[in-house]
């Protein structure tokens, strides 16, 4: 068994219901008071809330209602309990939907995943999560000022320059999407560089068995966790790799898609998740992630629940690369020329990348004509094809996923 980070790890059920049941009805008053929750927990007796099955009775809060709601008067639509001028950071993410960030105690709880990994004082983090807009960067960085390590703020992109720095500064860890190491790893190769990269965590993407064994096989330890913007960590791996624990500062709930209902022990469902952050009490948010319970505890010694990790998306939202392509992205696309009917975004993996290519059916026009449209819609460079009209499938399938997760 590894060090625990602190002592909420290794708490009894009763303990951890006993907390929960003091913490749960404080955060369901405190958002119940919020303008975002004027209608839907207006009614709702915050002290009979105590625990999950209450939990059960309230309603499901989904993403589309966060963007609805947002302004420039309340940009982050009335769900947190403080202005967004007082928050340290205010993010951007596709939609736009945007999400607050603070740089103190750990806001989005990522020091417990990187604890889990290995990583702590004495490290150096090289950081290739996004910096700009988009909140990743500075989720890890934030994790790993938690735990005591140094970072390299790296970003994405400009591989050359992650070589240089990796050797140079001599990083032992790496933090970004599970494929952007691959990269940085052939890169070195291929310049007869040796890197010191031991310990990797990983998030906002996939990481396929292959591609972990690869890592491993260069002597390289990869985790993963399951994080979101909104909710910062939900669950993470351990040295165990039996399934990603539940982070302590969420209550986690699997429904049937679509419903508030819990399904059944071993059922896969949509992920509910309900944060006891007090600066953004996000109440039954549905993730539209699938998943399912995985039983027992842990090896590792943490108590927690544990869930069977991601297994799809509950709508055809996909991401890729570490970036969300959802369905109204692709109807944007369909919409901005009149003579093209319908598209369908296909992604799949190529020596462990993803790839993205677009399907246009269309009344004639050449590839190129829709090329930037996609990249300025989608966020996103892929490969584009005309079809005749009537070519694409009528399955109402928009984005369809090609790669396998076994």
């Amino acid at each position: 068994m590894s060090k625990p980070f602190d002592a909420l790890e290794r708490r009894t059920a009763d303990q951890r219901a006993a907390a929960l049941a003091e913490a749960l009805p404080k955060q369901i008053a405190a958002a119940r008071a919020l303008p975002g929750y004027a209608n839907s927990l207006a009614d709702v007796d915050a002290a009979r809330i105590t625990g999950p099955k209450a939990l059960a009775e309230l309603p499901v809060l989904r993403k589309s209602e966060l963007h609805g709601k947002q302004s420039a008067d309340e940009p982050f639509g009335g769900f947190t309990t403080r202005p967004a001028q007082d928050f340290a950071h205010v993010f951007q993410s596709p939609g736009p939907l945007y999400e607050p960030g603070m740089v103190s105690a750990d806001w989005w709880r990522m020091g417990r995943f990187l604890h889990a990994a290995g990583i702590g004082k004495g490290m150096i983090v090289q950081n290739c999560f996004g910096y700009h807009l988009t909140p990743a960067g500075m989720m890890f960085e934030s994790g790993a000022r938690a735990v005591g390590a140094a970072v390299l703020p790296a970003g994405t992109g400009q591989t050359d320059l992650q070589v240089r720095a990796a050797v140079d500064v001599g990083t032992t860890a790496y933090s970004g999407t599970p494929d952007f190491l691959k990269v940085i790893l052939d890169r070195a190769d291929a310049l007869g560089e040796t890197l010191k990269i031991a310990r990797a965590v990983v998030s906002g993407g996939a990481l396929f068995p292959s591609l972990r064994q690869e890592y491993a096989d260069r002597g390289i330890s990869c985790l993963q966790c399951y994080a979101t913007a909104d909710l910062g960590n939900v669950a993470y791996e351990s040295e165990a790799m039996e399934g990603m624990i539940v982070d302590e500062g969420v209550i986690v709930e699997i429904v049937t898609p679509g419903t508030g209902d819990p399904v059944k022990e071993g059922e896969v469902g949509e992920v509910l998740v309900t944060t006891l952050n007090p600066d953004y009490p996000l109440i039954r948010f549905a993730t539209g992630d699938m998943s399912a319970w995985l039983p027992g505890e842990s090896p590792c010694g943490r108590t927690n629940a544990r869930i069977k990790g991601w297994m799809g998306r509950a709508d055809q939202t996909t991401k890729v690369k570490g970036m969300f392509v959802r369905p109204e992205q692709v109807a944007a696309l369909v919409a901005r020329h009149s003579h093209v009917y319908k598209a369908r975004v296909i992604v799949t993996r190529e020596g462990e990348m993803d790839k993205l290519h677009v399907q246009i059916e269309a009344d004639g026009g050449d590839w190129t004509e829709y090329r930037e449209d996609v990249h300025d819609l989608l966020k996103l460079r892929g490969t584009v094809e005309v079809v005749a009209p009537g070519d694409l499938p009528k399955d109402g399938i928009v984005i369809e996923d090609r790669r396998s997760y076994d």
